[in-house]
């Protein structure tokens, strides 16, 4: 009886699944440099980055082989709702100019500047989980463009109060994105989630965090709000502005579904079998990822409570240090004109900070599980 001899059909198959998956990460990886650090050292890329992510996003789908009719639908119904806020506000923001100037004004003056900053981010990270963090980041804009600030500092209130929106806006699941996958992730056994259930579980968390940035806003935005020339222009904008601007959000969004998509595998392969303290700190590339993604591949519902506060506070944090992070970032930023560059100088060290600061605090209070 003959010995049966090993199938030559699997010494050829393994070397050459292994070569794929070593492309496959190659490419990613390329790409994710280039989307971290171009728009820090390319003019164009900086004055196009919607563009720009639109090409890696594209590139990403087709190093990861992920290209199909479902995907362009989802990509191009995406962003759907959220130009039309910003082409709608924009419109009604330019018809109440004048009166929401005045309003803004008066009652800054009635407060004074420092109790008007804190209520203003304290404020808005709050509401933003009722009035979505789209709703949230528009009335930043205009009244920001009202309050007459220092143009860095203007810059540092906008990056600050977009922290917070992104925080408070996980509160419910109409919040962004990232709420409704969460929730919708963990409906099942043996959580249940309901409306609520994200605010009963991270509401400790992200007032703490809204408060203290609240603080710092009085702090970095300085004592007066009625200094030299403004981020925005003071004149309204034309029509034709307002529709281009809309049209850039767009164009943002389906980028940012497409590197979401794209970078699927590397999630799938990698990241989610990361140990949860390592994955916290991995998860920073939600500062360029769509973090709504990451959270649709990493929560589970046979995660621990901890657990889960442990990923999402990472996830919402990184989310704030650069301009494609999340919806607030981008909306502040193509209206205000904020280059990625002065976002990154305060997002990121902020966001370290912060990090840091979390990452101690839930370790202390949940251990390492």
């Amino acid at each position: 009886m003959s010995r049966s001899s090993p199938c030559p059909t699997r010494k050829i198959l393994r070397p050459q699944i292994m070569t794929e998956e070593l492309l496959l990460l190659c490419g990613l990886g390329l790409i994710m440099g280039l989307v971290l650090f171009l728009p820090f050292s390319i003019r164009w890329v900086e004055e196009e980055l919607e563009v720009f992510l639109l090409i890696m996003g594209s590139m990403a789908i087709s190093v990861s082989g992920l290209w199909s009719w479902h995907l362009v639908h989802e990509a191009l119904r995406e962003p759907i709702k959220i130009s039309s806020a910003v082409l709608l506000f924009g419109l009604l923001f330019r018809y109440y100019r004048d009166k929401i100037r005045t309003s803004v004004s008066q009652l800054a003056d009635r407060m004074g500047p420092k109790y008007f900053l804190f209520a203003l981010v304290a404020g808005l990270g709050l509401l933003s989980s009722v009035i979505t963090a789209i709703i949230a980041a528009l009335v930043l804009v205009e009244v920001v463009s009202c309050l007459r600030l220092e143009k860095n500092r203007e810059r540092l209130l906008v990056i600050i109060t977009c922290y917070a929106i992104g925080l408070g806006a996980v509160l419910t699941p109409i919040g962004e994105p990232l709420s409704t996958i969460a929730t919708a992730k963990l409906v099942a056994q043996p959580y249940n989630a309901d409306f609520f259930f994200l605010g009963r579980l991270l509401w400790p968390w992200v007032t703490a965090g809204i408060m203290l940035l609240s603080f710092l806003a009085i702090i970095c935005a300085g004592r007066d709000a009625n200094l030299e020339k403004s981020v925005q222009e003071d004149h309204p904008e034309s029509i034709k502005m307002i529709a281009i601007r809309a049209g850039k959000v767009y164009i943002f969004v389906t980028a940012l579904v497409f590197l979401g998509y794209g970078f699927t595998p590397l999630i799938n392969r990698y990241l989610i079998n990361m140990p949860k303290s390592l994955l916290y700190w991995t998860n920073m590339i939600s500062a360029v990822l769509d973090n709504a993604t990451l959270a649709a591949a990493e929560i589970s519902p046979k995660m621990s409570l901890a657990q889960i506060q442990f990923l999402l506070m990472g996830l919402l944090i990184s989310g704030g240090m650069l301009i494609p992070g999340n919806i607030p970032n981008i909306i502040c930023s193509k209206q205000l004109k904020i280059k990625s560059l002065d976002w990154a100088k305060f997002g990121v060290p902020l966001g370290l900070i912060l990090l840091t600061l979390y990452f101690i605090l839930l370790r202390l209070t949940f251990g390492s599980s």
